[in-house]
């Protein structure tokens, strides 16, 4: 059997449409062919390829150029190599069209995932532009005149996982300045949650100098003795020996002398 008909039987041999002598008949020829038998694999692995790719429907953008491009790659096939004239085909190997559908493929894959880095970097920046908003509405909660506005405010930092340095000013500010108890309360049990920090870490040692709430003295010492901050050993001997301070409070700091040092 001649080279061109037997290549033009590949296809026909795969999709199992060759009769049961032409088929017996070509896996003979194949047995024998090396060449032969290396297309057929190649064509194969090419089109199971295609059978276990991931559906995934691109962007609209990335699919009309793919369209175009398979459009114009079908006209330069039928000019280069009719299908419905063998005759013309001598030399045709089925590996070439193999070749240049993959080439169409890659580009197209290449488009997808382009189109899903597109798609990141939107969703990255619409994340950003929610963070940003988020941050400006809790900085003007906090210097909003009502104090249940402020403590709304406070309560927003849970949705940061890291606020930055100036939202924990920010925050510092209503905790050690705030005249509302509620809202000085609300900013350290905010703030505790973000205790790994130094600054935050910083803000607990002031407040035990000017803090006069009992309720917030305890949470603060009872945080600070747990973390163990040796730079507030001084703030809380400094409040231990003070006459006004309260004897619970004093038996706080006590309890949690021995654990920082």
């Amino acid at each position: 059997m001649e080279k061109r008909n037997l290549e033009h039987q590949i296809l026909d041999y795969l999709d199992g449409r060759l009769s049961a002598e032409e088929m017996a008949s070509f896996e003979t020829i194949l047995e024998k062919d090396s060449t032969l038998r290396q297309e057929v694999e190649g064509l194969t692995k090419l089109l199971n390829a295609f059978e276990t790719e991931e559906r995934v429907r691109p962007p609209q953008r990335l699919a009309s150029t793919f369209e175009k491009m398979l459009d114009e790659e079908r006209k330069n096939l039928v000019k280069v190599v009719p299908l419905d004239q063998r005759k013309n085909t001598a030399g045709f190997s089925f590996l070439k069209i193999a070749a240049s559908i993959a080439l169409l493929i890659g580009t197209f894959l290449t488009g997808r995932f382009a189109g899903q880095n597109e798609a990141n970097v939107s969703l990255v920046e619409a994340r950003q532009e929610a963070l940003e908003y988020k941050e400006a509405t809790l900085i003007s909660l906090l210097g909003n005149e009502s104090a249940s506005k402020r403590i709304q405010g406070v309560q927003l930092v849970k949705e940061f996982e890291r606020p930055d340095p100036e939202i924990v000013t920010a925050l510092g500010e209503k905790m050690l300045g705030d005249e509302n108890t509620n809202v000085r309360l609300s900013a350290m049990e905010a703030l505790s949650t973000f205790s790994y920090s130094e600054q935050v870490k910083s803000i607990f040692i002031k407040a035990l100098e000017t803090e006069e709430n009992p309720s917030i003295q305890v949470a603060l010492i009872e945080i600070l003795g747990q973390l163990q901050v040796k730079k507030a050993i001084g703030p809380l001997k400094k409040l231990l020996d003070k006459e006004e301070t309260q004897p619970f409070i004093k038996a706080e700091i006590n309890n949690a002398l021995p654990k920082i040092i």
